[in-house]
């Protein structure tokens, strides 16, 4: 298993990062768009869609990403769609994992699922245009935040952070994690400051608040798809990448911090 994961990463962390830095903006977005339809089809799987349904479903996300990759806001606005993003994020998810909630309807499911996985995609394409650098930035500190969960859970680990969903995670795991993750976010910024530009205007200690924010909001994004797959008997999301699972598996996190961060960036220029 560790040998599957050592190889499948090295493939997969160059691939990206070529495809981060090189590919012109065309290319990154068919490349978004093709992940995103594969954690689509992963997605109908947990919410039960089988056979058609299960095509009908992903065929429907590529609907809606080439509808909005075409025509744009003229379609679907981006303040409905970053509006949405922050209420599901901020309101609805901690609600749901908090009150346990299972949910058995296909069609609320596939409605979680586009709110979930189109924004991500989006974000993935909007970060890049504003920076490449910030959007590398954002997913470095996801995977700091994660690694910084498991070591100090394993070292530390005493209490558990939600047992029903996720017995392996602890509350010092995610105090880790936000201290990794404000540290990491404070060197950024004291040794690569223009990697985040977009919030030059912020003082150290609102950098700490929103670095607090960002690991908050990745432990809900790893805590919903475990949540997921929990309520649908899986294990796994799916087997596409050796050793690691699926592709909800290995984005779980990028699909809250990503989108939130740029629904953030999009509303602070009402206020600028």
């Amino acid at each position: 298993m560790l040998k599957q994961r050592v190889l499948a990463a090295s493939v997969l962390i160059p691939g990206f990062l070529l495809a981060l830095f090189f590919a012109s903006p065309l290319v990154w977005m068919v490349l978004m768009g093709g992940v995103t339809l594969l954690a689509t089809w992963e997605w109908a799987r947990m919410a039960g869609f089988a056979g058609a349904g299960r095509w009908g479903y992903t065929l429907l996300m590529a609907l809606l990403l080439t509808v909005y990759f075409l025509f744009g806001v003229d379609v679907i606005p981006q303040a409905l769609i970053w509006g949405v993003v922050c209420g599901f994020w901020i309101a609805l998810v901690p609600l749901w994992l908090g009150r346990h909630w299972i949910v058995r309807q296909r069609g609320l499911l596939a409605g979680a699922g586009l709110i979930l996985l189109l924004p991500t995609c989006l974000a993935f394409v909007a970060l890049r245009a504003q920076s490449v650098w910030l959007l590398l930035f954002l997913m470095v500190f996801v995977w700091v935040a994660d690694i910084a969960a498991y070591v100090f859970g394993r070292a530390f680990g005493k209490h558990k952070l939600a047992p029903r969903i996720s017995p392996g995670k602890t509350w010092e795991g995610a105090a880790g994690a936000l201290l990794c993750g404000v540290l990491y976010t404070l060197a950024i910024q004291t040794f690569a400051p223009t990697t985040l530009a977009p919030f030059l205007s912020f003082s150290n200690m609102s950098l700490v608040w929103m670095a607090s924010l960002m690991v908050v909001i990745s432990i809900l994004g790893d805590l919903f798809e475990s949540h997921m797959k929990r309520c649908a008997g899986l294990k796994d999301s799916g087997n596409l990448i050796p050793g690691h699972g699926g592709i909800l598996d290995r984005i779980d996190s990028q699909t809250s911090v990503l989108p939130v961060t740029a629904a953030c960036l999009y509303f602070s220029q009402w206020f600028m």
